[in-house]
């Protein structure tokens, strides 16, 4: 820019010189400039030796000198009106405010002090003077890696280059599955279908633990499909009480923190960046045919740029894996309620008596109706305790307990149905919800 502007007053030099008879707009048409830009500079150029090559370089804007400063009177009625305002204004005051009241100061008039014409100046003053509330950024803290394949992260992502499955009066969207190991940035499964629910989630799920083993921890959102309807009042879900079940301990990330499931986040911009805009899948079929070539390649060919991998492929990077635990033949369907021991469930008596835990109907009194009060789990029991302003009402046999042990395959169908149970009570709130 700045070789630019030279160029120019050069030229218009060399045609002073040249022309010196040529009308402020000739000049102006041949540089290429404005006519004020031509009186500025002609009037310049014409002030000094023709062999001056000094004049032609920008001259700086910045000040020569420095500023008056304010009068401590000045900042201390700045500071005065920020922190007491007038009782015509019973707020904080901002800068044109403070700006304002500053000019009808009769006290600072009579003196014929300097003040401050800009709120800019007024918001300098204040944040010199600690009354602007600034907030420092937090630092990241480095995520400490578990033990290779010992937690899992899984999540949803839209197949963006899918045409959505019409049915009926719904349009299905193609989504992909990604279950992510934190400690080695593993891509251990990645499925895509078009009908996730939160029974066909429970069910890739199960099939990813068939395939891969079981690992000690799993790490998901809120997404409905894994907690169940908002309406439960963390009472768990029939996923996660699957995975508690098969030993498998669950963390639920707060709302609005996809930061607590870091992995899994990262890899969907690889998936899509990768993957989906270069395949261009429009089916869930040809999305998980793409999805298998892909997963090799992640695994065993891209260089992985995590720190645990330095920059080679996972699989390159982690050589020997630990054998993860199989699914169990049998399953015990209460195991679920030692996670949950002394647990607290909030609910409010209905007027016919009755509170609602899970999709079961508990009878506290008539005499409760319309009072809110606190149901504890008791897992040793299997029972849920009534507290009432801090005491015991009564205890109630926890309904729908299977007592006795299933093979893996029947508890799969009983979750799946449990599953499904719940995705139809979730659907039934979401439209009274939304009308």
């Amino acid at each position: 820019m700045e070789e630019a502007w030279i160029r120019d007053r050069s030229r218009l030099r060399m045609l002073l010189q040249a022309h010196p008879t040529w009308s402020v707009r000739q000049y102006a048409e041949a540089v290429g400039r404005s006519r004020k830009w031509v009186q500025k500079w002609k009037k310049r150029l014409n002030a000094t030796d023709p062999s001056d090559t000094q004049i032609l370089m920008s001259q700086s804007r910045a000040r020569k000198t420095r500023p008056e400063p304010y009068h401590p009177a000045v900042i201390a009625r700045i500071l005065e009106l920020r922190d007491e305002p007038p009782p015509s204004t019973p707020r904080r005051l901002g800068a044109p405010a403070i700006l304002y009241y500053l000019h009808q100061d009769k006290a600072l008039q009579t003196q014929h002090l300097r003040l401050p014409r800009s709120t800019s100046t007024i918001w300098k003053i204040l944040d010199a003077h600690q009354r602007i509330l600034r907030f420092q950024p937090t630092k990241p803290e480095p995520f400490e890696r578990p033990a290779p394949l010992e937690t899992w992260e899984i999540d949803f992502t839209d197949v963006s280059s899918a045409t959505p499955v019409e049915q009926g009066k719904r349009q299905h969207w193609v989504e992909a599955l990604a279950v992510v190991d934190r400690g080695t940035s593993i891509l251990v499964d990645l499925q895509a279908a078009s009908d996730y629910q939160a029974p066909s989630a429970l069910r890739a799920i199960a099939s990813t633990l068939i395939r891969y083993g079981l690992p000690q921890r799993m790490v998901f959102d809120r997404d409905p499909r894994w907690v169940g309807s908002w309406s439960g009042d963390q009472f768990p879900s029939a996923f996660m009480r699957f995975l508690l079940c098969l030993g498998i301990q669950i963390e639920v990330c707060p709302p609005q923190r996809p930061d607590r499931k870091p992995f899994v986040e990262r890899y969907f911009r690889t998936l899509q960046e990768e993957c989906v805009n270069v395949h261009l899948p429009t089916t869930a079929t040809a999305a998980q045919a793409v999805f298998e070539t892909h997963q090799t390649i992640y695994n065993h060919e891209r260089p992985n740029q995590a720190r645990v991998c330095g920059n080679q492929p996972p699989y390159v990077a982690f050589p020997r894996l630990p054998i993860l635990p199989t699914l169990p033949d049998s399953v015990d369907p209460n195991r679920w309620l030692l996670a949950y021991h002394l647990h607290l469930f909030k609910r409010r008596v209905r007027s016919n008596g009755t509170v609602t835990v899970d999709k079961h109907d508990y009878y506290i009194g008539r005499a409760y109706r319309g009072r809110y009060l606190l149901l504890r789990l008791e897992a040793h029991q299997q029972a849920l305790e009534v507290l009432f302003q801090g005491q015991l009402l009564k205890q109630l046999p926890l309904k729908g307990l299977v007592h006795q042990a299933l093979t893996f395959d029947a508890y799969l169908q009983l979750m799946m149905q449990e599953a499904e149970a719940e995705w139809r009570r979730y659907q039934q709130t979401f439209m009274l919800r939304t009308g």
